[in-house]
């Protein structure tokens, strides 16, 4: 189900939206209840570079929400219908950032290890050619 309002819910604001705080918007992710009664949807923007921007993207969506239920309702054949829950969606701004510390971090760890590995390597291998 997730998966479906997923991608209607990008169509439909991709081809159906008119409000123009809602451009270049991208669906990242739907986490629908496990009763249907609600799904909440995480979203993203390249045209919302500040918190003010993001925040009056969300109040147009969520505004919007009777529209995308509605909508959403005639798109399919079950009984209930999600009532959409916006949020933005600051994982993909932080995604690399985050990438980018674990990378360092691993860098750090492997150039640390490096020199120990090499020298116990090399002691137990003599150690070993000792005893045959």
């Amino acid at each position: 189900m997730a998966d479906f309002v997923r991608d209607e819910l990008s169509q439909i604001i991709r081809l159906e939206m008119r409000d123009p705080r809602v451009s270049f918007v991208s669906v990242n992710d739907v986490k629908v209840s496990r009763d249907l009664s609600y799904a909440e949807v995480y979203v993203s923007s390249y045209n919302t570079p500040t918190p003010e921007d993001q925040a009056d993207l969300i109040e147009a969506l969520n505004g919007a929400a009777g529209y995308f239920r509605s909508t959403l309702a005639k798109r399919h054949s079950m009984r209930t219908t999600p009532k959409p829950r916006f949020h933005y969606d600051k994982l993909s701004e932080e995604g690399p950032r985050l990438d980018a510390l674990i990378q360092k971090a691993v860098a750090q760890d492997e150039a640390n290890a490096s020199p120990e590995t090499d020298s116990d390597s090399s002691s137990d291998s003599s150690v070993g050619t000792s005893e045959e």
